[in-house]
């Protein structure tokens, strides 16, 4: 669809999300003080993990992308992205997702609708890899898994 070609895309990117997470820091610091530099800590490890599981796995798998299968053909691209060589399982899906549950339990009576609104960031953000065609369901299933237990 044309018109969610551009919010997908740009959804997809981190750099959009950063008034988001000066808030959520700024939510953290007057809560927790100087103990925020620890669940700062702490996140940046689970990220870390994150996203290096899923780079091992995505190796040992070797699955390609939808975008670099050699039989599948016509599939639709936005502004060219196609993502790297192999895709199961979905990066972007485990870090959101475990940043999500992490920040769910770290602020969830804080905010009376916050743990619903940051899992549905966090679905929207699965969401965008599928719909730029560089993930199948499953991938992006698996990362939620992975991130769900990681966070």
């Amino acid at each position: 669809c044309p018109v969610l070609d551009p919010v997908m895309y740009w959804g997809s990117a981190s750099l959009i999300w950063l008034p988001l997470f000066l808030w959520l820091l700024y939510t953290m610091i007057r809560r927790y003080k100087w103990q925020t530099v620890w669940i700062l800590l702490f996140a940046a490890l689970m990220i870390f993990l994150s996203d290096q599981l899923s780079n091992v796995v995505k190796e040992w798998v070797g699955r390609p992308r939808p975008t670099h299968e050699p039989g599948l053909t016509g599939i639709h691209t936005v502004y060219g992205y196609t993502g790297g060589a192999y895709g199961f399982y979905s990066a972007h899906a485990s870090n959101n997702l475990a940043v999500a549950i992490f920040l769910i339990m770290i602020l969830k009576n804080q905010y009376r609708y916050f743990s619903c609104l940051i899992l549905l960031w966090a679905f929207f953000m699965a969401y965008t890899r599928i719909y730029l065609g560089v993930h199948y369901p499953a991938d992006v299933v698996a990362g939620w898994l992975a991130g769900g237990l990681i966070g």
